[in-house]
């Protein structure tokens, strides 16, 4: 009799599916939430330079070269373009306050002076004999004040007179009569006059002001003329020492070109030339400094140009004290321009990883020093040797600051 042979459930090759299965999933799961998928690459640790980082003193300033020029520079320029007819002294010449350097010839500028000047003085004459009648006129209303003065006393003087003889029984009616109409002619005439001589003598005063104002603006205007044409001669407005003066006798300048310039030679200051990015950040009293001879002399700004050319603005800088001895115009210091004081800050040196990661991130050495990872880190100040950093480091902690090139911004480095 046969018998039911009872079908297993679990087989070996079921079992072998399943176990499959599982170390399929289980594949699956680490490739997806815990395979290390981070990049990386392996490099030379002795080709790159590594830093540590450090708690230490930090100041932020700006290598910037400045040029010593004369404390004090005035500019000659030509007020009137011309024809250069005289030199009176020569580039480098020591020169006083009015001394002529330099006559220019311009025949155009002559003759409109010369038109000018003539228009002036005939309108100079027409006011002038205008003021004469005005005070002839203000005599002659004088002269008629007085007559008029003179004929009111008589017919007062004659009318009291009458009057008395009137009262005595002297004179007639008819002669009385007559010497007090001839008395209140007078009056009249008088006052009628003098009302009029007030009017006229406070309209000839007026006009005189105006005339004698007149008179002074025309006489202004010809001095002003004949300063002009005196600008055909260049005076050295102030005393010192002539530079970049370079004329020669029948040369034609043009108006407005610089001829030179006058250096006092009193002392000097620096000129220097800054990044566009710190325009915001530079003020007048400005601290610098340098070393010269082995000492370190102080500065401070004194000027800023306003002016941006090439990506730079120019500042004048003086000295804070006392000045190195020798130093000669045109001769090019480097100075350390300060935008803060000295503080304690988390520092990193300088270096060419800055290019790549613009500050933002840097590769940090694990413990074992066996490779490096990328962390997000923040920048502030820096200056020529350093960096401030904000976050993302702590002191100790070791960091690669050479350039990052070469390795494609990968997450990870490992070291061979």
């Amino acid at each position: 009799m046969d018998r039911a042979i009872k079908k297993k459930k679990w087989t070996v090759k079921k079992l072998a599916a399943i176990a499959g299965v599982a170390a399929f999933a289980v594949f699956i799961i680490y490739l997806l939430f815990f395979r290390d998928t981070s990049s990386r690459l392996y490099v030379d640790k002795d080709k790159m330079t590594v830093a540590t980082v450090q708690q230490g003193r930090f100041q932020e300033f700006i290598p910037v070269d400045g040029v010593v020029q004369p404390i004090v520079t005035i500019y000659l320029d030509a007020v009137f373009g011309g024809r250069v007819e005289e030199i009176y002294v020569r580039d480098g010449a020591q020169v006083k306050e009015g001394d002529k350097i330099l006559r220019l010839s311009n025949n155009q500028v002559e003759l409109s002076y010369m038109t000018q000047e003539n228009n002036a003085l005939e309108v100079l004459d027409r006011m002038e004999n205008t003021r004469l009648s005005l005070e002839r006129n203000t005599f002659e209303l004088q002269r008629r004040q007085a007559e008029l003065e003179y004929r009111l006393d008589i017919a007062e003087k004659d009318f009291e007179r009458r009057s008395s003889f009137f009262k005595q029984g002297v004179i007639s009616d008819e002669e009385y009569e007559n010497a007090e109409r001839e008395y209140h002619f007078a009056l009249r005439n008088y006052e009628i006059g003098l009302a009029t001589m007030r009017h006229d003598s406070m309209y000839a005063s007026n006009q005189m002001e105006q005339i004698t104002d007149n008179i002074n603006r025309t006489r202004e205007s010809i001095s002003f003329l004949r300063e002009q044409i005196e600008n055909l001669i260049i005076h050295a407005p102030i005393s010192g020492q002539l530079s970049s003066f370079d004329s020669e006798r029948g040369e034609t300048k043009s108006q407005g070109q610089n001829l030179g310039q006058i250096d006092v030679m009193d002392g000097f200051k620096l000129r220097a030339r800054i990044d566009e990015r710190y325009v915001n950040r530079t003020y007048v009293g400005q601290p610098a400094s340098f070393e010269y001879g082995g000492e370190t002399y102080n500065l401070e700004i004194s000027k800023i140009y306003s002016n941006i050319t090439g990506g730079a603005f120019e500042v004048d800088l003086q000295f804070n004290g006392n000045e190195p001895q020798g130093l000669r115009r045109g001769q090019t210091l480097q100075l350390r321009l300060q935008f803060s004081g000295v503080a304690e800050a988390l520092i990193i040196p300088r270096g060419g990883f800055y290019q790549t990661t613009g500050g933002n991130w840097i590769y940090v050495l694990d413990s074992s020093g066996s490779q490096a990872t990328r962390r997000h880190i923040r920048i502030g100040r820096q200056n020529i040797h350093h960096y401030e950093v904000l976050e993302g480091l702590e002191p100790g902690e070791q960091v690669i600051v050479s350039s990052y090139d070469s390795y494609g911004g990968r997450d990870r480095l490992i070291f061979r």
